[in-house]
């Protein structure tokens, strides 16, 4: 199933032309070499051109750019942070909720995200997709377990797929009967925005399921004019979208980059949908949050943004057991003097502003 589109002219892929390009340092060319040689590297004509090379905390440059942190591992990483071996019944596929499964179907993107929690199965001396065997095994696991309502499919990302095999996947998918909905999860839009065009989104809408595709961005300035196009060619072509940002260190952990990057999202009718925390994959201290933050930038949002702005700060359990939602909890008991002659239970309720109020409330 090597059928992957894989002509991104320009990408930066080796340490020494991000050096070139004024990405990086000459001086720290031997510890990118070393990083290279673990974790891959590509970066994208359109995303290199965001990046502030005046700035040597640009948030774009910390998502794509390597650094030697990345050779520290921290305790509790490792090479499988969210337990997707766990939940892996033939090659492919990864079954972790009763209703959808991970499809896999690539090993390739159009940009490494240097937070990634599948970055120890991409890149050097790793397969570039499933097997037509694979595939086939995959499809046919799909077809037995009729409880199967939604398939996502990820990898990797599964845009880097050209057209015609796209068409080819989302067929297959289509003729089975119990599954209504296919998910994309996609950097592409964002990264490789040109590669979203009439063919791409002709190969997404088959008739016997609904296509949805996830649009990963971390920073506003991500949802450049191209990549804005790209998505309003998969909105005008009656495509949902919604949105996926993982909480990052100096990318997006301040309430305004948040704010912006939420708005910017409905303003282009992407739905936010998911707030990662931050994966335990090895080498990814550095980008790392603590939940406190995340859940007080959570706080700064509700009430201060539309309700359409709000994603679900969520934690992926590590060992596979799933995502839990670990935004802040704005209601809990009151005391027994604040539920004095009260004949139901009362609770204290915090609004956006950290005012605390009694429900119901005092006759």
């Amino acid at each position: 199933m090597n059928r992957i589109d894989p002509k991104l002219s320009a990408t930066l892929r080796q340490p020494a032309d991000l050096i070139e390009r004024g990405l990086a340092q000459a001086a720290d060319l031997a510890d990118l070499e070393r990083v290279a040689t673990r974790y891959a590297i590509a970066v994208t004509p359109e995303l290199a051109n965001l990046i502030d090379t005046e700035n040597p905390d640009d948030p774009i440059a910390r998502q794509f750019i390597p650094s030697a942190l990345e050779l520290v591992t921290a305790p509790g990483e490792n090479a499988d942070p969210i337990g997707d071996d766990a939940h892996s019944p033939v090659n492919g596929i990864v079954h972790r909720y009763p209703d959808r499964v991970l499809f896999k179907l690539v090993h390739v993107c159009a940009v490494y995200c240097r937070f990634c929690f599948r970055r120890e199965m991409v890149g050097p001396g790793k397969a570039t997709a499933l097997s037509d065997a694979a595939y086939r095994d995959a499809l046919d696991y799909i077809r037995q377990h009729t409880e199967i309502w939604e398939v996502i499919l990820t990898g990797g990302d599964p845009l880097m797929l050209s057209p015609r095999r796209l068409a080819e996947i989302m067929t297959d998918l289509a003729a089975i009967d119990h599954v209504k909905i296919v998910r994309i999860h996609t950097r592409v839009p964002v990264a490789a925005p040109a590669r979203v065009d009439g063919d791409m989104i002709r190969a997404l809408r088959v008739d016997g399921v609904t296509t949805w595709i996830a649009v990963h961005a971390n920073h506003p300035r991500e949802l450049s004019g191209e990549a804005r196009a790209a998505c309003a060619r998969l909105a005008d072509a009656g495509i949902p979208l919604v949105s996926q940002t993982v909480l990052l260190r100096g990318v997006n952990d301040d309430t305004a980059t948040l704010e912006a990057l939420m708005r910017a999202f409905v303003e282009n009718r992407i739905k936010p949908y998911y707030l990662h925390h931050g994966d335990l994959a090895p080498g990814t201290a550095h980008l790392r949050t603590t939940v406190a933050e995340g859940q007080e930038l959570m706080r700064h949002l509700r009430g201060r943004v539309s309700g359409l702005c709000q994603p679900e700060y969520v934690l992926d359990i590590p060992g596979g057991h799933g995502k839990a939602p670990i935004g802040p909890n704005y209601l809990s008991h009151a005391s027994s003097s604040e539920s004095e002659l009260s004949s139901e239970t009362r609770y204290r309720i915090v609004d956006y502003c950290g005012d605390v109020h009694l429900y119901p409330p005092k006759p």
